[in-house]
C-alpha cells in the first residue's frame, strides 16, 4: 500500500508492528537485538543528545563490560554500560534494546540501574573565627602603636 506523496516509491507496512495487532507503534516495536552504545544511551535518556552520547564516547567516559567503547559499540540484553555523565557515573545493565527516544518512564524499563550509592557526605564545620581575633580594631591598633614605640 502506498500512502502520502505520490512520488514516494517505498512501501510502507499497513501494520508497523506486527505483533500487536492493532496498528498502533508502541515504543515495544523498536526493540531489537542489537544497537550502537551511543544511540542506546540517548534512546534510554542516559544523555540528552546523541551527540553527547558519542562526545562521550569519544572521550573515553564510557565502558561496555569493562572495556572502553567507541560510539558505534554494539549493545545488547545483558551487557553492563558503564558512563559517566556530568559529574556522576552511571551503572546500567541493559534489559531492553531500542534505537528510537521514549519517554522516561518506558526508557527505565530498558535498563537496572546497578550505580553505586554516593558516599555520605563528611560534614564539614563552618569556618568561624573566635570572638577579639582577626583584624585588630581602631583601639586595638592604637595601643599596638604605642606599646611598639615604646610609649606605653
Amino acid at each position: 500500500m502506498i500512502t502520502g506523496n505520490p512520488r514516494r516509491t517505498e512501501k510502507i507496512p499497513a501494520d508497523p508492528c506486527p505483533t500487536s495487532g492493532t496498528g498502533v507503534h508502541r515504543s515495544s516495536c523498536t526493540a531489537v537485538e542489537s544497537t550502537r552504545v551511543d544511540r542506546w544511551l540517548w534512546a534510554v535518556r542516559l544523555t540528552k543528545t546523541r551527540p553527547d552520547a558519542a562526545a562521550a564516547c569519544r572521550g573515553g567516559h564510557v565502558r561496555v563490560n569493562d572495556r572502553p567503547a567507541k560510539p558505534a559499540t554494539t549493545v545488547s540484553a545483558g551487557d553492563e554500560v558503564r558512563a559517566r555523565v556530568g559529574d556522576k557515573t552511571r551503572v546500567v545493565e541493559v534489559v531492553r534494546v531500542i534505537q528510537k527516544r521514549v519517554g522516561a518512564t518506558d526508557a527505565a524499563t530498558c535498563y537496572i540501574d546497578r550505580t553505586p550509592a554516593p558516599p555520605p557526605e563528611e560534614s564539614t564545620p563552618v569556618a568561624r573565627r573566635d570572638r577579639g581575633t582577626g583584624r585588630p580594631t581602631k583601639r586595638d591598633r592604637r595601643i599596638l602603636d604605642k606599646f611598639r614605640t615604646g610609649q606605653y
